[in-house]
């Protein structure tokens, strides 16, 4: 063996000798530390699931009672109630004549507004964004529409039923109604809490409201917002997004 090959083998010899050193220490590094692997493996498994239900359970959407609402939008007759608020029965005649009541509605989300016939200013962007929210959700069979007429006595059916041709209502998915205006009134105001004026449905009252409101399954109030404003129309899709997830799980 030469000079250089003896060389050549003591390095060689070195470097495996120190590699087998470092493995060696490796092994028992591995074996001190894993005690505390295992334990952070099951903490994780436990831990990551617990963290995201709660994260998702601060995500729920607020269910509203007149306690939470604008006081000069609640009836008095209501101002007591603190929980549990739900909309009331009704009963409503839709554009094709038909009998509408919450039954209609059971286990639906629903949005409802209120609007008239001959509205020429913020009812025609209420209708186009209603329009729009219904082409969103047309497939979905778990959200519905729901239109009252605040001048019920003048938006008979045939009139209703031309303006729902007009602003391309489905009738599966949107009905556009009239009724008892005292009943429609006493809904906006008691349930809805979609207006802000005083009165009673009597032949001289009126009410005018932009609002757009989400009702839950449980037909609570789950979220308000200004029919005439695309950004609120992009919150409320949000807000849908987490209203459902509610129910999925």
């Amino acid at each position: 063996m030469t000079a250089f090959d003896a060389s050549r083998f003591f390095a060689v010899f070195l470097n495996r000798k120190f590699a087998v050193e470092i493995n060696f220490m490796e092994l028992k590094f591995f074996k001190k530390s894993l005690p505390t692997l295992i334990f952070l493996a099951i903490f994780s498994a436990i831990a990551i699931p617990i963290f995201y239900h709660l994260l998702k359970v601060d995500k729920k959407l607020k269910v509203y009672s007149p306690a939470d609402v604008n006081p000069s939008l609640v009836d008095f007759s209501v101002k007591h109630i603190t929980k549990d608020h739900t909309i009331a029965d009704f009963s409503l005649i839709n554009q094709n004549g038909e009998i509408i009541t919450q039954k209609d509605y059971k286990n639906k989300i629903y949005i409802a507004d209120f609007f008239f016939t001959r509205c020429t200013n913020i009812c025609v962007a209420m209708a186009y964004n209603m329009n729009q929210l219904q082409e969103y959700y047309k497939n979905d069979a778990d959200i519905l529409f729901l239109s009252h007429s605040v001048t019920p006595e003048i938006d008979s059916v045939p009139i209703l039923k031309k303006y729902a041709i007009d602003k391309g209502v489905i009738d599966r998915k949107w009905n556009v109604t009239t009724g008892d205006k005292k009943h429609i009134y006493g809904l906006a105001r008691k349930s809805y809490f979609a207006v802000i004026e005083d009165g009673d449905g009597g032949e001289d009252d009126f009410i005018h409201t932009e609002q757009f409101v989400l009702i839950d399954k449980e037909r609570r109030i789950r979220g308000f917002y200004d029919g005439t404003d695309l950004k609120d129309m992009e919150k409320l899709k949000q807000d849908m997004v987490l209203l459902k997830a509610e129910y999925e799980n």
